[in-house]
């Protein structure tokens, strides 16, 4: 394989590459496309280790074989058949080491280096190099004659015969055919559709490449845009992509406007609480990174009933949990006081097993309450959404037909139309639901809760199994949604664009939770350092005056054994608070318009733009690392307690 990445590459005062990606596999044929001046020949100076990047990295497999065809030939006196020959250095140094060995009459050294001849398969070289001679135009009294004999075209030909000798697996060709007349380039065609390695190739010739390629790179203004197929379908995508340009940057313009206009209605009912305040600020710049999802393939909405109820929904001293089989109630949440009104916009926080789930579900009706009372508004209509909810799509139906199921009535194009938004276009609104991955089950399900138009929608880790494109959609369309939303989710960005307050469940409890995500990490932390203050003054009130010695040394212990947790933990809060500072730099800059509208910083936007992803999945990973040191901490303070 071969990456480039993030690479930037500038000579003299010319920026050729910017940020530029790229990969390519084992057998790839690419073909290297670009104006003059591009930097096509200093991206082969690259992979072999002649230039290296100013920024960003090169990366190829180990152990790969380069062969590359030098520009300059020198007017040596040596056989053509004989120069072809010295391609094969491994070859040429066992063949040398054999002579050496007959000279010195070692009769076992040359057994040994007749069979790593063999291996190389140097017994035909000379046929195969007579071959790649005459292909390329060479008659066969030709081959004796010294290199000096020939033109310069000539010389270039068996320049190009001693490269394509070369044992490779990597073959890296800069305009070939140069110099070679039309008989020798079918030839050439023919041999380089059969070369078994990974190709690269300059050239101008597009009939040659379309025989060739089966990838083009094209130079972009400063990036690398890697198109599958030959040259002639890289030049129908690139036509269609020019014609879209204009039509592109007006959906676009439409998308930002469209953001735009939903929070302006948010700010004007905005409260003071601190989470309304956080959405309010995510909101304001989703219209910029709309615009980097301008050609994403989801774009949807979330329509909500036309009724409504005010309340929608009562929970009046309600407990819920479950009945084990023997009819035992397993209470998990008690005492639950809550009222749903049109337009709440509410995310549900709290320890794993507090029982989120457990309210989303008895707020459905599908868990039934252990006490109390659930009382539904005369015009409640759910929308509910969970992971099981997949495992119950009718696996032999398709998309249409599960739509089609909920409105008979509906026409065919409507439901094509709707189902389009949510990536099954043309013929997959018709493919099996029982082939589908992960993430195209969790969207159907998605969109059939959408098309029934709900005042309440209740959403239980709805991101699970979506790309980061669908994730964007997704939460765009419930930022926008007029209805009440409840959702329980570990995507901080979904919950700081879409919910307006916090509820925490915790302790057998649900209550309203004044702050926003900081706070509610800030609130963890406190709460399980406190659970260990109390551990340990239980602890202590409970040993005897004659064990305090004893209580000591063990709590010494215990300190001991906790500091490399308590070093984790510290350190991942330290790395995520630099994390955080680079972040907060990095969204400043992306709030500049300037860098959505000006042409000449596209590269510098998508570099802004992966930057972002990557600080954003490295402060994921560093708070999973953080409260898993916390939770760790906790349980070998609860095991040593216990033992």
């Amino acid at each position: 394989m071969i990456a480039l990445r993030q690479v930037s590459l500038q000579r003299g005062t010319q920026a050729l590459l910017e940020g530029a990606d790229l990969t390519l596999h084992a057998g790839h044929k690419a073909g290297i496309v670009g104006p003059n001046g591009a930097g096509k020949s200093s991206l082969f100076k690259l992979l072999l280790g002649e230039l290296a990047p100013d920024r960003g990295e090169v990366e190829m497999s180990g152990g790969q074989r380069i062969a590359h065809m030098a520009q300059e030939v020198e007017a040596l006196d040596r056989p053509i058949v004989e120069y072809v020959l010295d391609g094969d250095r491994e070859l040429r140094a066992t063949q040398a080491a054999l002579e050496a060995a007959r000279e010195a009459h070692d009769a076992h050294r040359e057994a040994e280096l007749h069979g790593a001849i063999e291996a190389l398969d140097g017994y035909s070289a000379p046929a195969r190099a007579a071959q790649l001679l005459v292909g390329l135009g060479f008659a066969q009294a030709d081959l004796a004659r010294p290199l000096s004999d020939f033109s310069g075209g000539w010389r270039m030909r068996v320049n190009l015969a001693r490269t394509l000798f070369m044992p490779s697996d990597v073959l890296l060709l800069d305009e070939p055919t140069n110099h070679l007349d039309l008989d020798a380039l079918l030839w050439l065609e023919q041999w380089l559709a059969r070369y078994p390695g990974t190709l690269l190739l300059i050239s101008h010739d597009r009939d040659f490449l379309d025989a060739v390629c089966d990838h083009i790179v094209h130079f972009d203004r400063q990036s690398l845009v890697l198109y599958r197929g030959n040259y002639s379908t890289f030049e129908r995508t690139r036509a269609e992509k020019l014609a879209l340009q204009q039509a592109e940057a007006a959906k676009q313009q439409a998308r930002r406007e469209e953001i735009e206009r939903f929070v302006a209605r948010f700010r004007a009912k905005a409260t003071k609480a601190r989470q309304a305040q956080s959405r309010l600020k995510m909101l304001e710049r989703m219209g910029d990174i709309a615009v980097a999802h301008a050609d994403s393939p989801f774009h949807f909405t979330i329509p909500a009933s036309d009724r409504t109820s005010h309340p929608l929904l009562v929970l009046d001293e309600a407990r819920l949990g479950y009945r084990d089989e023997a009819g035992e109630a397993k209470v998990q949440l008690d005492q639950v006081r809550l009222t749903l009104l049109p337009g709440q916009r509410i995310g549900l926080l709290g320890p794993n097993g507090a029982g989120k789930s457990t309210l989303i579900k008895s707020l459905t009706g599908e868990l039934a309450l252990l006490a109390g009372k659930r009382v539904p508004g005369e015009h409640l209509a759910i929308g509910y959404f969970a992971q099981h909810q997949l495992e119950g799509l009718d696996l032999a139906s398709t998309p249409f037909m599960h739509v089609q199921r909920l409105s008979p009535k509906a026409s065919e194009q409507e439901i094509r139309n709707f189902l389009g938004g949510f990536g099954f276009q043309g013929d997959d609104a018709f493919g099996e639901v029982g082939r589908f991955s992960g993430g195209e089950k969790a969207r159907l399900a998605l969109s059939l809760v959408a098309w029934q138009k709900p005042n309440l929608l209740l959403l239980d880790e709805p991101t699970n199994h979506l790309d980061l494109e669908m994730r964007e959609a997704l939460t765009e369309a419930l930022a926008a949604f007029e209805g009440t939303v409840i959702i329980v989710s570990h995507d901080r960005h979904l919950l700081r664009a879409t919910v307006d307050e916090f509820w925490r469940v915790a302790d057998h409890r649900v209550e309203p939770f004044d702050g926003d995500l900081e706070d509610y990490r800030a609130w963890l932390k406190a709460r399980l350092e406190g659970e260990r203050r109390e551990a340990r003054a239980d602890r202590d009130e409970e040993a005897p005056r004659e064990d305090r010695r004893a209580a000591r040394r063990a709590a010494a212990e215990l300190r001991e054994k906790l500091r490399p947790l308590k070093k984790q933990r510290d350190r991942a809060e330290q790395a995520m608070e630099k994390v955080q500072a680079e972040l907060a730099e990095v969204e400043e800059m992306l709030g500049d318009a300037a860098l959505y509208t000006d042409a000449a910083r596209k590269a510098e936007l998508t570099a802004t733009l992966a930057r972002q992803g990557e600080l954003k999945s490295r402060l994921d990973d560093l708070e999973a690392e953080w409260l898993a040191a916390e939770e760790a901490l906790e349980a070998m303070e609860a095991e040593l307690r216990e033992s």
